[in-house]
C-alpha cells in the first residue's frame, strides 16, 4: 500500500509540474509579448517619456510590493489556489489593450497586469514546491523557469511578426487572447484535477530543520544573502546601453542577445536545478562568484567579451528564478511557505529597483 501511495504521488507530481510548466509558458507568451511593446504602445497612444517611466515604474513597484500581502493570504487561508487563480486571469489584461485607444486606459491595463503578478507569485511557487518534493526542488523549479523562457521568446516574436508583417499593435494583443484563454482553461483544469496538492507534500518530506516562522534567524539571513546578491546587478537595459553607446553591437542585433541569454536561462535552470538536488546550498555561491566574473568582463569593449558576458548573465538569472526559490522549498515548512515567497518576491524586487 505504502508503495502504491509512493507511485501515486510521485506521478501526480510529475503531471502537476509538467500543467504548470505549461501553464507558465502561455502566460510568459501574453504579458512578455506585452511587456516587450508596452513603451512603443503608449508612445503610439500620446504619452511622452515622463509619462511612460511613470506607468511602467509604478507597475514594477506594485509588481512585487504586493507580493507580501499575497503570500499572507495564502499562508492565513491555507488555500494557494485562491490567489494563483485571480492573479492568472488577471493576465487578460494584456490582449484587453487591443479595446484601448488612449493611454491612460492602457496604463490601467498594463499596470493590471503586473498586479495580477504579484497576486499569483507566491501562490504558485507554493503550489510548485508541494510536487517538487518528489522530483527535486532543484530540478522542479528548473522546469518552471525554462517553461517560461520558451514563453519569454514566443511571446515577443508574435509581436515582431505581426508588426513587420501587418503593423498593427491591436492585431498583436488580439492574437495573445488564444494563449490567454487557453491559460485560463488550464489552470481551472489543473485546480479541478489537484484540488488540494500539499497533499502531495507527505509526512515523509517532513523534515526537522524546516523552520516555521519567517521571523526565523536562518531565513532573515537568507533574505540578507538574496539583496546583497541582487542589489546592484545590471540589467539588460543597462547592458545593452552600455554595448550601443559604446559601439560594441548594433541596435538590430540587441534582440537577438537578449533572445540568446534567456535561452540559456531556461537551458541552464534544469542543469543547475539538478546540480542543487545533489550538492545543495553550496550552488547559492555560483551567484556573487559568476557576478564578479561577468564585471570584470561585461565591460572590456569586446563583441566576443559582451556574447560571453550576456552568456554569464543568462546563467546568474537562472539561478536567481530556479535555487533561490527552490531553497525556500527546502528550508520553510508548509505553513509559513507562502509569506516566505512573498517576503522573498518584495526583497528581490526592491534589491533590483535599487
Amino acid at each position: 500500500m505504502e508503495l502504491k501511495n509512493k507511485n501515486k504521488y510521485f506521478k501526480s507530481a510529475v503531471i502537476f509540474i509538467l500543467l504548470f510548466g505549461v501553464i507558465s509558458a502561455l502566460g510568459d507568451t501574453t504579458y512578455e509579448g506585452g511587456r516587450s511593446i508596452y513603451g512603443n504602445y503608449l508612445l503610439y497612444l500620446g504619452a511622452d517619456t515622463f509619462i511612460i517611466g511613470i506607468i511602467t515604474g509604478l507597475g514594477e513597484f506594485l509588481g512585487y510590493g504586493l507580493r507580501l500581502l499575497s503570500g499572507y493570504i495564502v499562508d492565513k487561508t491555507q488555500n494557494s489556489w485562491i490567489v494563483t487563480i485571480i492573479g492568472y486571469v488577471m493576465v487578460a489584461s494584456v490582449p484587453l489593450l487591443a479595446f484601448t485607444n488612449s493611454w491612460e486606459t492602457a496604463g490601467i491595463f498594463i499596470n493590471l497586469e503586473r498586479i495580477g503578478k504579484a497576486i499569483r507569485s507566491p501562490g504558485k511557487d507554493t503550489l510548485i514546491s508541494h510536487a517538487s518534493k518528489h522530483l527535486g526542488s532543484g530540478f522542479s523549479f528548473g522546469i518552471s523557469e525554462a517553461m517560461d523562457q520558451v514563453g519569454a521568446v514566443v511571446g515577443p516574436l508574435i509581436f515582431t511578426i505581426v508588426l513587420m508583417t501587418i503593423g498593427s499593435y491591436k492585431t498583436g494583443f488580439n492574437i495573445l487572447w488564444i494563449p490567454t484563454i487557453l491559460l485560463i482553461i488550464l489552470v481551472f483544469y489543473t485546480r479541478s484535477r489537484f484540488p488540494k496538492p500539499e497533499q502531495m507534500e507527505t509526512k515523509k518530506f517532513e523534515s526537522t530543520t524546516y523552520i516555521t516562522s519567517v521571523k526565523n534567524s536562518k531565513f532573515i539571513y537568507y533574505m540578507l544573502f538574496i539583496f546583497f546578491s541582487v542589489f546592484g546587478f545590471i540589467t539588460f537595459p543597462i547592458l545593452s546601453y552600455y554595448f550601443l553607446a559604446s559601439n560594441i553591437m548594433s541596435a538590430s542585433f540587441v534582440p537577438t542577445l537578449y533572445a540568446i541569454a534567456m535561452e540559456i536561462d531556461g537551458i541552464f535552470a534544469i542543469i543547475i536545478g539538478k546540480i542543487y538536488d545533489k550538492k545543495g546550498n553550496i550552488i547559492l555561491y555560483l551567484i556573487p562568484l559568476l557576478t564578479i566574473l561577468m564585471i570584470l568582463i561585461v565591460f572590456k569593449a569586446n563583441f566576443l567579451l559582451a556574447i560571453i558576458s550576456m552568456i554569464i548573465w543568462g546563467c546568474i538569472m537562472s539561478i536567481h528564478e530556479t535555487i533561490l526559490k527552490a531553497n525556500i522549498a527546502d528550508m520553510v515548512s508548509k505553513s509559513s511557505r507562502g509569506k516566505a515567497y512573498g517576503i522573498f518576491n518584495t526583497i528581490y524586487g526592491f534589491a533590483f529597483l535599487t
